[in-house]
């Protein structure tokens, strides 16, 4: 484990492995480091591949008030680190987040998103910081499965006694973080024209259709951009699947 420092000093931990381009895999909610290990794993023999804990989760650090723009500049230190510029793997809200990134004109080479999600109420991340304020962050999870992902009622009832659930209510004070990244405007049609970077929108063909949906649209809306379905799979990241189109596209 290595550590970079962000503007504001945050330390932003990082694990870098392989050979090639250099490759910044942005994870989304739920998400740190380790659940990228995978994936870096199957690219590691082309690339040389960065996975870092976003701010607030892992081993990195956090600050007291919370703004996408300090999410950016982690990317721009982790960029540096880098050597100057990278390409970025942006997954669920990670990919909006490095569509952020892009759009704010960091120096990034090319974008691959997988399973951008749909812009959301822009309600949902003062919600919930209401739920964090009064220490229900198990509700907070469940909140974010329930309206944000739109998971089903008894699928996040039998999530509760998953082995995992601990986990997730650690993190999710970040669940503020994500869900202010996929609010609905922030990315507008003008800021995303700006972004000219080669960019992949990729969806998994088992999931809901409403996910190669966005993945079409916000390609239409980026002027060197194309979406790809991959048969089979769902918003689950499978580096089989999924570190094929990623060593041809990078």
């Amino acid at each position: 484990m290595k550590h970079t420092h962000s503007k504001d000093r945050t330390p932003i931990a990082f694990d870098q492995a392989g050979q090639g381009p250099p490759l910044i895999l942005v994870m989304g909610a739920f998400n740190d480091r380790a659940t990228a290990a995978p994936l870096a794993a199957a690219l590691a023999a082309n690339f040389s591949v960065l996975r870092y804990d976003r701010r607030g989760r892992g081993d990195s650090g956090d600050a007291a008030a919370y703004a996408v723009e300090r999410e950016v500049e982690d990317i721009e230190a982790l960029l540096r680190t880098a050597g100057g510029t990278a390409s970025l793997f942006g997954y669920s809200s990670g990919a909006a987040l490095a569509l952020e990134a892009a759009a704010q004109g960091l120096p990034i080479a090319k974008l691959a998103l997988y399973e951008l999600p749909p812009a959301q109420s822009p309600e949902h991340p003062a919600r919930l910081a209401e739920l964090l304020a009064e220490g229900r962050r198990g509700d907070a999870v469940e909140y974010f499965q329930r309206r944000v992902v739109g998971i089903p009622e008894p699928v996040v009832v039998q999530f509760r006694s998953a082995p995992f659930r601990p986990a997730l209510e650690a993190m999710a004070h970040t669940l503020v973080y994500d869900a202010s990244i996929i609010a609905e405007g922030r990315l507008s049609a003008e800021r995303l024209a700006r972004i000219e970077q080669p960019t992949l929108a990729i969806a998994g063909g088992a999931s809901p259709p409403v996910m190669r949906q966005t993945a079409a649209t916000l390609c239409a809306s980026l002027p060197n951009a194309r979406s790809v379905s991959i048969d089979g799979a769902t918003h689950d990241i499978v580096p089989s699947q999924l570190a094929p189109v990623l060593r041809d596209f990078f």
